[in-house]
């Protein structure tokens, strides 16, 4: 074999390994940049066009929700197939900050998402949980693991909840969540131990103040919507006069307007993403200082004017669960994903809980 031959051999080879390095790290998200994507020039104001998504944490069990950022300056998400609760700090590992988070029984979970998912904070920095396969909304007295827990919602109208997926505290102390079949064995409609007839958005009176190991204050648990096939990610506007429910299946951004009464009105679709391609659909959804409206969808993280017109998607390369505002400044997105945790640095930021 002449020398010639020999370098277009080992160039050749050299090349299909690059070729092949290429193909993992974009099938992993590794190296590559989860880039902005701007179809609008509204999007300027929001975040960088050169804006990347870092991945901060990765290797969680198949699907990672419920992100929040704590007043301890941390971030804790669920891993709902392990029924684990994680927490990273900056500068730190990832680490179980609960398990389990959800399911509680002592035969095996049938299912596939025995995990806890939504979270969010109160005033006092007390989680709030959406127990999911637990069948329940629960909070932890204080940031510990071994904290009391307070059972704040289990049912409604003497029938057990489906499986409560998001939620989110109004000022006035209230609480809204929403309750899919998502966290049963089969995640139907049909599933033998679902026993109400829909699939609600609840509000919850006074949540904010039931006292510490209070039993459920079930009187007060109101269904406000009832007519959502898969009701999912929730969020109020920045002024509260609007509430965000995102539908996973018909994949559509829904948007209702909040009476003085704590109850909604005028429910009307904000963005039918049913059409579109891309991994992923409606799911966690945050809003922005200015009201747009930041959530999970078909190829990553889409962002939606106030008025639901689609100006911008963060492009992600696994599939999106749900997101949160975080750091002190609260411009910080928090993205949780099928396995790992990504955030990028965004110009208006988010009110955080």
């Amino acid at each position: 074999m002449s020398a010639e031959t020999a370098i277009y051999n080992l160039f050749v080879n050299t090349r299909s390994i690059l070729i092949l390095i290429s193909a993992v790290a974009a099938a992993t998200g590794s190296g590559f940049a989860q880039d902005v994507q701007k179809l609008d020039p509204a999007l300027d104001q929001l975040i960088e066009s050169n804006a990347t998504a870092e991945r901060i944490a990765t290797g969680f069990n198949k699907w990672t929700e419920g992100p929040v950022w704590t007043h301890a300056q941390s971030l804790l998400f669920a891993e709902i197939p392990a029924n684990n609760i994680i927490q990273w700090r900056p500068g730190q590992t990832a680490s179980v900050f609960l398990h389990p988070s959800g399911y509680k029984g002592s035969a095996p979970f049938k299912g596939s998402e025995p995990g806890s998912n939504g979270m969010t904070v109160d005033p006092k920095g007390r989680l709030t949980v959406a127990g999911h396969a637990q069948r329940d909304v629960y909070r932890l007295e204080s940031l510990d693991p071994k904290a009391q827990i307070t059972i704040l919602a289990d049912a409604y109208e003497g029938k057990p909840l489906n499986s409560p997926n998001d939620l989110a505290y109004k000022s006035d102390g209230s609480l809204y969540f929403t309750d899919p079949p998502y966290g049963l064995q089969t995640q139907s409609d049909q599933d033998p131990e679902k026993k109400l007839t829909v699939n609600g958005v609840y509000r919850l009176a006074g949540a904010r103040d039931q006292k510490a190991g209070a039993p459920p204050a079930r009187e007060k648990l109101q269904l406000i919507i009832k007519d959502l096939p898969r009701p999912n990610g929730i969020a109020f506007s920045p002024d509260e006069k609007v509430l965000y429910v995102s539908n996973s299946g018909p994949a559509k951004w829904m948007r209702y307007s909040v009476q003085p009464d704590g109850s909604v009105s005028d429910g009307r679709v904000l963005f039918d993403a049913s059409g579109e391609k891309g991994l992923g659909g409606p799911d966690g959804i945050k809003a922005d200082r200015q009201g747009n409206l930041w959530g999970s969808g078909p190829g990553g993280v889409w962002i939606l004017s106030p008025e639901g017109k689609h100006i911008g998607t963060i492009r992600m390369s696994e599939r999106v669960g749900n997101l949160a505002w975080g750091d002190k400044d609260g411009k910080t997105l928090y993205i949780v994903a099928s396995t790992s945790v990504f955030r990028i640095r965004t110009k208006v930021g988010g009110i955080k809980p």
